[in-house]
């Protein structure tokens, strides 16, 4: 793993879903050892609107420190939400941002969730919630659907990253394709995953959804069976008004009504060159 890249984001505005992202970056750093950075996103630099925000976030900052017992840094960007993380993180030492959300509603189910629009130019994961963690001390268990993307093995990284440190079961929820080719590359990935996760010493079991029409539904009521503590995505690589109009499969994901947090892995991910952590640290 690139050691430079050593910082968890948070988005943050001020709001209860912040602080909800807020607990769930304490829970991953204090086994990470990793750096936490709330990014507040103005319009414009006007106004005094900088230094105002400036102010904000240094109450916030004591007041954090002082209730969770932790250091924390802050970093105020100006411009559009969708492109001033997006940019910044290009440059940025953050390995991923978490990002509380409301999930869709009124008219952005029309036009894509605030969420997946900040996602899918990242160059880092998004964990995605909507509550605070049922627990801070573990991740137990983590959903880590199969398909007959490529894709898949660009996420397989992070499940081994994530499950190393917290000593987690991988379940690997397979899809039920039927035509030939795609069975053969389904089985591909799914092999390749199971031979990482068991270099790597990590417990697994493995699952098959009953109807690949209705995946992403099986999916969400699997996780909320097994009472899984994160689902690992890979989002679309070219996200288009359509997507944004009938609803993304990820979108429908990230919005489960079960509140379980997503990570989403964008197919231009930056990671540490595999062999880092696929054949074991």
């Amino acid at each position: 793993m690139n050691q430079a890249k050593n910082t968890i984001l948070v988005t943050w505005d001020f709001t209860r879903m912040s602080e909800n992202a807020l607990l769930h970056a304490i829970k991953l750093s204090r086994n990470f050892e990793n750096n936490i950075r709330l990014v507040h996103v103005i319009k414009s630099l006007e106004n005094g609107a900088l230094a105002e925000a400036e102010g904000k976030l240094k109450t916030e900052i004591k007041r954090i420190q002082d209730e969770y017992k932790i250091l924390c840094e802050s970093v105020v960007l100006q411009g559009n939400l969708f492109s001033a993380i997006t940019n910044y993180l290009r440059e940025g030492d953050a390995i991923m941002v978490i990002m509380g959300t409301h999930g869709i509603k009124g008219l952005q189910k029309y036009f894509g969730s605030k969420a997946l629009k900040v996602i899918v130019g990242s160059e880092v994961p998004y964990i995605v919630v909507h509550d605070k963690p049922a627990n801070m001390d573990r991740i137990s268990n983590i959903l880590f659907p199969i398909d007959f993307k490529s894709e898949n093995k660009e996420k397989l990284q992070w499940a081994i990253y994530l499950g190393k440190y917290f000593n987690c079961k991988v379940h690997l929820f397979k899809a039920p394709v039927t035509d030939s080719s795609l069975v053969k590359k389904v089985n591909v990935n799914l092999n390749f995953a199971i031979r990482f996760l068991i270099q790597n010493n990590l417990d697994y079991e493995i699952h098959t959804a009953k109807k690949y029409g209705s995946f992403g539904k099986e999916m969400i009521s699997f996780a909320k069976e097994i009472e899984a503590d994160l689902i690992m995505i890979t989002t679309t690589k070219h996200i288009t008004f359509l997507d944004y109009l009938f609803g993304a499969s990820e979108q429908y994901i990230i919005d489960n009504q079960s509140g379980i947090p997503v990570m989403c892995v964008n197919p231009k991910a930056t990671f540490a060159k595999m062999g880092q952590f696929m054949f074991g640290r």
